[in-house]
């Protein structure tokens, strides 16, 4: 499945947000991730997610679970191309 990850966490705190969702994801924008990801693999990272926030703060998870409700429209570099030259 291809989820959409977005977090607001305090500004001190957004790297361990950031270091949480690159475990599964790629960090396409300022408090961005997306990418493919087993339904496993999201379990974990829900839990993850409740475990990191505090009062305040927020992680928003977007699903799609088919391929053919996926429009995703990049202008200018697409930060997830550098995941297919490593």
């Amino acid at each position: 499945m291809y989820v959409v990850m977005v977090y607001d966490l305090e500004a001190e705190r957004t790297h361990k947000a950031l270091k949480l969702g690159r475990r599964y994801l790629t960090h396409v924008q300022n408090s961005v991730l997306e990418g493919e990801i087993s339904e496993g693999d999201l379990a974990t990272l829900r839990n993850e997610v409740e475990d990191l926030l505090k009062p305040g703060e927020s992680t928003i998870i977007y699903e799609l679970s088919s391929d053919a409700l996926l429009n995703r429209s990049v202008y200018g570099d697409d930060p997830t191309d550098e995941k297919r030259f490593l």
